[in-house]
């Protein structure tokens, strides 16, 4: 028999909210240290800037299918928990194995193994949320959990500057120290959430035909913008251009997790009230300027508060996605649509990345953030259309 969510709250949260918020922290905090710091090491052992954005993108892109895959299985057996302690679980395992690394291959070979666990967790996670709250509430949750996610990714850059300026160098101290948090995440896992999917599907086929047609709208916008937003690295790799010190790096991300968090609780009770359209919008717009500004200027002062831009669109644009997902598709094909959701966002990170590196490496350090900002603004229009089409239809 199915074990249902308990009713206490923590925090004024749901219990499944509130400690998959938790593992999300943890496990930020673990893979921030390892992700702040990449670039760098990457370029310490002799990768260039498409290197590391190949690595990036064939990392995300040959581990989504995992997403899209997990979703439909989560949906097919009415349970999420095992999927989110497996994922979580392999990137425990993988984020020591980063201090044995000497060529930059071998970051390839990790960080596929590191993505399918994120692969086999994501959809399933933000289906867990889902039948854990209310639709009205979907917001709030989902801003709540970006919150607590990008917590970690202010503690875990932190803890990377902090080792960098007394070790410099010593990438492999910050891996091996990384393991910690990633385990407690599991451990929050195991020991506190409860199984709360809402709906066992017992078809036999999940027919994706059964999931809305503005559902699919909303994943070519998805994809539009995801063409133009490559992997964060170039931008840590942008920055130390400019001549700062490169323990300052990881400290510089931080800026931008910071401002994530400062607003993501807010936004997302915003997007409960006026609908995620606007916020998304808003955000894409934010995100082109952000990215023109990247490539126009090379200064640190002015890339401080371009990191703190950033950090205010990924809160407006992030969750108010998937809070839109729970909105759109139907309780009982949730970790399918989440699942797609996350596909597409990987599939897409391939050619992106590819793009924006080679953009970086044959044409200018600017090119790859002018492209982004079109498509950015370009992804905006398009979902001003789908706003429209949208409120016709209520």
């Amino acid at each position: 028999m199915q074990e249902k969510p308990t009713k206490r709250k923590f925090f004024g949260l749901e219990r499944n909210v509130f400690f998959t918020g938790l593992t999300s922290f943890f496990t930020d905090t673990s893979t921030k240290m390892v992700y702040s710091v990449m670039p760098l090491f990457l370029m310490s052992i002799g990768a260039s800037k498409t290197t590391i954005s190949l690595i990036e993108g064939v990392a995300e892109s040959t581990a989504s299918l995992i997403k899209a895959l997990s979703g439909y299985w989560s949906d097919k057996i009415g349970k999420n928990k095992p999927f989110m302690l497996i994922g979580y679980g392999i990137t425990a395992l993988v984020t020591p194995l980063y201090s044995l690394v000497r060529i930059p291959v071998q970051v390839l070979f990790y960080r596929f193994f590191e993505r399918i666990g994120k692969g086999l967790r994501a959809a399933p996670r933000d289906s867990l949320i889902s039948g854990s709250v209310t639709q009205k509430d979907a917001g709030k949750n989902f801003g709540f959990h970006k919150a607590m996610d990008n917590s970690g990714a202010i503690v875990g850059p932190l803890c990377a500057f902090l080792i960098l300026s007394l070790f410099p160098q010593k990438y492999s101290y910050i891996f091996l120290i990384a393991t910690i948090p990633a385990l407690l995440g599991v451990l929050s896992i195991a020991v506190f959430i409860k199984e709360a999917k809402a709906v066992k599907n017992d078809a036999k086929i999940v027919s994706l035909k059964r999931l809305p047609k503005e559902f699919y709208f909303f994943l070519c916008i998805v994809f539009l913008f995801t063409m133009g937003n490559s992997a964060d690295a170039l931008l840590l790799v942008k920055t130390t251009e400019t001549g700062v010190n490169k323990a300052y790096i990881p400290f510089l991300y931080m800026i931008f997790n910071v401002v994530s968090v400062l607003f993501a609780i807010p936004i997302g009770k915003l997007s409960d009230k006026i609908g995620r359209e606007r916020l998304i919008i808003a955000g894409f717009l934010i995100y082109a300027l952000t990215y023109f500004m990247f490539g126009r200027f090379n200064s640190i002062s002015i890339f401080i508060g371009l990191f703190a831009m950033y950090g205010l669109y990924s809160a407006l644009v992030d969750g108010s996605q998937r809070a839109m997902i729970s909105d759109i598709v139907s309780k009982d094909l949730r970790g399918t649509g989440y699942g797609i959701y996350h596909a597409v966002l990987g599939i897409t990170l391939l050619p992106a990345s590819l793009i924006a590196g080679l953009l970086y490496d044959k044409v200018s350090s600017g090119a790859p953030f002018f492209f982004g900002s079109v498509m950015a603004l370009a992804a905006a229009g398009a979902m001003t259309v789908f706003a429209v089409l949208r409120k016709k239809s209520i």
